[in-house]
């Protein structure tokens, strides 16, 4: 399963566990994902969408409209 937001495209990141001795180990950051629908009133539909936090909180500002509108520009199927 792709662990992409598709608002603000964040992906995983890569760093490394760092124990108390200084060990390192490979580990990744992955983002706070949800699968959430939104309701279109443009559309009158229900869009499903797999958005982070921050992807929600940038939905509540700009509205899911102008979001839909940049996703599609990207060329995403929504």
């Amino acid at each position: 399963m792709s662990q992409v937001c598709q608002v603000t495209g964040k992906r995983p990141m890569v760093g490394n566990n760092v124990s108390h001795a200084k060990n390192r180990t490979k580990r990744r950051f992955c983002p706070n994902l949800h699968q959430h629908r939104f309701w279109v009133e443009s559309e009158k539909r229900f869009v499903k969408l797999k958005v982070s936090s921050k992807g929600m909180r940038t939905i509540d500002k700009l509205g899911i409209d102008a979001v839909l509108a940049d996703i599609r520009a990207r060329g995403e199927a929504v």
